[in-house]
This record gives structure tokens, C-alpha cells and sequence, in this order.
């Protein structure tokens, strides 16, 4: 006996009424659009529009509209729905000297592809066709779609979004490495949501992200120890020792050197192109926007307070008599401490961590970077971007904002 007896009427398909695709194309100008629809809403047989896409590329528009015949008592017949529509086409043609071309339109139902649709960005100076190319075989290869493609951004940096259905994200991220490589392109891939848009915070490693080189390594040339620290920073930043030993031991160098040449080193420092661009962007966005370094207090501090950032964590260099003494003062900020640190200011603000974005460049940003929503390897070592979210080898820091979805012009009407 079924579970539910009641019994059930056979379900009776719904009569689908003839459709029709009307292509528009040509030079685009003010009231084409509005000419084409007061055409479709005059006359008959009475239509309804089902879909609409248009798009302006160079001044040359593009509009699809598919139009289906309101079901009535007189039903319309394809035949008789096409000839309508085909007179109409020639009389907005002539009066805005645009192209519209008239076909049927399928019908039946469309298939919906299996997975949530993810964007698929593109960033180069300059893009090269064997970039979207190489792309666009990728995709197809993993059982992908190419639904839209549109452009974020010209400068600095040239970037395109393109929104692709039906393919897994695992499979579209390791295609696609590929072709990032060979070509030199970067790509990263996103979910299609509401989640891309509701970003809320940044951190943003300082050496070599924020800030060009190596504070420590400055410091070290001071001391007269330069290429024995910098050979410690870079098996520490390629995830070959441990990050908090060879802290500890590049201090150590440090010894006696008097504390003036930390307002020498912070003097000197020099942004990444693109990072006030990049926090004044986000900041009127309505980010929270702060920095986490390896790096210490007595440079990081200021730097943020420069910048009007919201919060900053780092190590403290040890100064007695005006000198540093070789240790450090309190907790050390090391690979873990790093995405601790994030949660703290995620809490803080009351920001969930599926809404927060990090960016650095070394191993001792792994743990934030995979912590955050959104973790991006910026010009990063390959061990590093290896296990970030996604990867950016361009010289600005502003092009994250295209990895966050923002188009020039958005970025223009928040400067």
C-alpha cells in the first residue's frame, strides 16, 4: 500500500507557445533599445518577452531578446508569429539604422548545468589572445560553459570576468593553472554568489606586499649582516625553516644596532604601486583594512597609522638604552599567530571569516591565507602560490580588486 494514497491526476504538460529570437546589432545610441520594445508592445499578436541580453563592446551594440506569443483563444503559429516579428524588425532598422535579425527560438526546456557557476577572471598587461584561448579550450575540456564575458578593468592592468556554468572548481582551478603558466596570464576562479560581494575585511601582509622588500633585510645591511639574513629570509619565506627560528636568529644580528635606524628604514620604505589605491578603495567600500606582519611594531605601527588603517599586528624589537638588544617582547606573530590574528580582528569587527580576504606573499602567510574567504598569493613564492585560494604575479596591489569582482569604473566612482 503507497505511503499516500490520495489519489493524484496525471500531470498535463503546459502548451508551449511559439518563440522567436530577435538579434539587434549595430552602432549603439541612445534610444535603440526603447524603439525596438515600443515596436514589440504594439500590433499583434500580443508577445512577452522571456529573456533579454545586451551588451556594448567599443560602441557596437549587441541585444538578444526571445519573445514568446501570449497564449490566447486564436493560438499563434510559429509561421505566423515569424512574419510578425519580421516586419516589425525592418521598420526599427530603418528608423535607427540598426541590424535586427529574426530566427526561431528553441522552445523545449534548457538544460541546467550540473554545479554552482563560478568567474573565471583573467589579469595581464597585456591580455593575449592565446590567453583566452587557452582558456576558453580549458574550460570546455572540464565540461564548462562560457555564459558571459565582460571587462572589469584597462588599468593597470587589463582583466576580463567570464561567468562559466557546469564545471567542478577543482578540476576549472587545476585546468586553468596551465594556462596561467604558459602564457603568463593570471586567472582565478570564484563562485558565482552573493558571497563574493559581501567581503568586509582585508589584511594585507607588509613586506614585499604592502611594501617593497624585506624590512629585516634593511635592518641586517645596517648591521653589516645582509647576506647571511637575507639568505635566512628567503629559506624561511620558501617554507624551509621554521618561521619563528629564523626570526629569532635574523634578530639576533641585530645586536647593538642603535634604535634611529628603524625611523631610517620605516623613512625609506616604499609602497607597492597600487596599495593606496587598493585601501582607499576598500576603505570607501566600506572595508575594514589592516595589516598583519612577520615584521615589527616599531615600522608597522606607523606605517598603518599613515595609511588610517583599522588595526595592525606584528613583533616587537627589544630596545634597551636606545639599542636593540637582539630579542624580541612578547608573543611572536609567526605562521600561526598570523591567522590567529586574523580571526581576532574578524571578531573584533563581528565580520564571519567566510568574509574576510587576505594577501601576502611567503609560507609564513599560509595558514591566514587559507583562514581568510579569500586568501591571495601576491607575487608569491611558488610553494606559496601552490596552496593559496588564488594567485596574483602582477606588480599593482589594486588589481585585487578585480579578483574581488570591482570594475574600473567602480573603483573610479569610490577614489
Amino acid at each position: 500500500m503507497p505511503l499516500d494514497p490520495t489519489p493524484r491526476v496525471p500531470e498535463v504538460p503546459e502548451a508551449v507557445s511559439a518563440r522567436a529570437l530577435l538579434t539587434v546589432s549595430g552602432a549603439d545610441r541612445p534610444g535603440v533599445t526603447a524603439r525596438l520594445f515600443t515596436a514589440l508592445a504594439g500590433g499583434a499578436p500580443a508577445v512577452e518577452v522571456l529573456d533579454v541580453e545586451q551588451v556594448v563592446v567599443h560602441g557596437q551594440l549587441v541585444l538578444g531578446v526571445v519573445v514568446g506569443a501570449l497564449a490566447g483563444e486564436d493560438a499563434v503559429d510559429e509561421r505566423a508569429l515569424l512574419q510578425h516579428l519580421g516586419r516589425l524588425a525592418a521598420d526599427v532598422s530603418a528608423d535607427v539604422g540598426v541590424r535586427v535579425d529574426v530566427e526561431a527560438a528553441t522552445a523545449g526546456p534548457v538544460a541546467v548545468p550540473a554545479g554552482r557557476p563560478h568567474h573565471v577572471i583573467l589579469l595581464g598587461r597585456p591580455v593575449a589572445p592565446e590567453a583566452v584561448a587557452g582558456a576558453a579550450r580549458s574550460i570546455a575540456a572540464v565540461g564548462g560553459n562560457i555564459d558571459a564575458i565582460r571587462r572589469l578593468s584597462d588599468y593597470p592592468v587589463t582583466s576580463f570576468e567570464l561567468t562559466v556554468s557546469g564545471a567542478e572548481a577543482t578540476a576549472l582551478r587545476t585546468a586553468l593553472a596551465s594556462v596561467a603558466a604558459t602564457t603568463g596570464t593570471d586567472i582565478a576562479v570564484e563562485q558565482v554568489g552573493l558571497a563574493r560581494r559581501s567581503k568586509r575585511l582585508i589584511v594585507l601582509d607588509v613586506d614585499s606586499t604592502l611594501v617593497r622588500g624585506e624590512v629585516i633585510d634593511e635592518l641586517a645591511a645596517r648591521a653589516g649582516r645582509a647576506a647571511e639574513v637575507a639568505r635566512i629570509t628567503a629559506a624561511a619565506m620558501n617554507g624551509e625553516l621554521d618561521f619563528a627560528e629564523s626570526l629569532r636568529k635574523r634578530v639576533a644580528v641585530l645586536a647593538g644596532l642603535p634604535a634611529e635606524v628603524l625611523d631610517e628604514v620605516r623613512e625609506a620604505l616604499v609602497l607597492t604601486p597600487g596599495a593606496r589605491t587598493l585601501i582607499r578603495t576598500l576603505q570607501r567600500l566600506g572595508f575594514r583594512c589592516g595589516i598583519v606582519s612577520g615584521g615589527f611594531t616599531q615600522i608597522t605601527d606607523p606605517l598603518a597609522e599613515s595609511l588610517g588603517l583599522d588595526f595592525a599586528a606584528a613583533n616587537t624589537l627589544e630596545v634597551i638604552d636606545g639599542r636593540l638588544t637582539g630579542g624580541l617582547v612578547g608573543e611572536i606573530v609567526d605562521r600561526p599567530g598570523k591567522a590567529r590574528a586574523l580571526a581576532r580582528f574578524a571578531a573584533q569587527y563581528g565580520i564571519p571569516l567566510d568574509q574576510t580576504v587576505a594577501v601576502g606573499d611567503g609560507a609564513n602567510d599560509l595558514d591566514m591565507l587559507n583562514t581568510a574567504g579569500l586568501g591571495i598569493a601576491f607575487n608569491a613564492k611558488p610553494f606559496v602560490r601552490e596552496q593559496a585560494h588564488t594567485a596574483l604575479n602582477q606588480p599593482y596591489l589594486d588589481a585585487v580588486l578585480q579578483v574581488l569582482g570591482f570594475t574600473r569604473d567602480e573603483v573610479l566612482d569610490a577614489s
